[in-house]
């Protein structure tokens, strides 16, 4: 673990994990009167790192008095070893081969951690944020061989949370190949000459109506996961007849987790918790 004494959200720094090269799921049962909801948190990073606390511990600490049975996972994401190493899918399988297997375990497990397999979502930010989009429109079949009978369980998830998701718009994944962190061939997009890149979809996302409730949160002014962003995974749900909701801030930036500041963004936990009373997760 390590922190950046230059780093700072609402006055803290923030602990970051590297080189996480076997994947771990760390379970916090509900402490207040249980709901039988479950949610599966993804910490940001880039892909290159987690941040352990913010965007994950953090959410724990949020949802388990809530009632809600939290699975924080250490997905992998590594520097060792040869290319692709870690990256969005289909850059690298490995991180959406770690969220697949532990929406897995976690419905396999439901019974005796007194989950409901009907209540398992999934919440994630910045780059945790396309592995909630990711694992949303890649639970037809596993990436990996089936390990054990976790893996006959389903991996889709009933409900998602992206906060300031990345890598969800054509734009965006034009931009993965032009920097050179992808060495595959972008499939076809069936992209329109004038139309807007910003507002098309990511190619590798495929999005039908099997995709479960999505909740999505973004500032205006984040300089790292633009605004369109998840604005092109909404319109694309909508399209598709998926329950989608999405609150756009104007201010707020980016990695700020669950940590109060001056700007109302921050006030997301509260949206969400409305919004899972309203999918029927947990009693409004």
């Amino acid at each position: 673990m390590e922190t950046d004494p230059a780093f700072l959200v609402a006055g803290r720094p923030v602990v970051g994990v590297t080189n996480v090269t076997r994947p771990t799921m760390t379970v916090y049962p509900p402490t207040g009167k249980n709901t039988g909801a479950a949610v599966v948190v993804f910490p940001g990073g880039g892909y290159q790192i987690l941040a352990i606390d913010l965007e994950g511990s953090e959410v724990c600490d949020w949802l388990t008095p809530k009632g809600i049975t939290c699975v924080l996972l250490k997905y992998r994401v590594t520097d060792v070893g040869d290319y692709p190493k870690s990256g969005p899918y289909p850059e690298s399988p490995m991180a959406l081969e770690d969220a697949q297997r532990t929406v897995g375990l976690v419905r396999f497990h439901a019974p005796e951690w007194h989950i409901d397999p009907h209540k398992i979502g999934v919440l994630g930010f910045s780059a945790g944020g396309h592995l909630v989009a990711a694992v949303s429109t890649h639970f037809d079949r596993r990436l990996y061989p089936p390990v054990d009978a976790a893996d006959k369980e389903s991996c889709r998830p009933d409900f998602a949370v992206g906060v300031y998701p990345g890598h969800l718009s054509l734009s965006a994944a034009e931009s993965d190949a032009r920097q050179g962190t992808r060495k595959y061939v972008l499939p076809d997009s069936g992209h329109q000459p004038g139309a807007d890149k910003h507002l098309e979809l990511n190619p590798d996302l495929h999005v039908t109506s099997q995709v479960p409730p999505t909740f999505l949160l973004q500032a205006e002014d984040d300089h790292v996961d633009s605004v369109y962003f998840p604005l092109a995974y909404y319109i694309a749900l909508v399209k598709a007849g998926v329950p989608a909701e999405i609150h756009v801030y104007a201010q707020g930036g980016h990695a700020f987790g669950l940590r109060r500041t001056k700007f109302p963004i921050t006030e997301w936990p509260e949206l969400v918790e409305k919004w899972l009373g309203t999918i029927g997760m947990i009693s409004e």
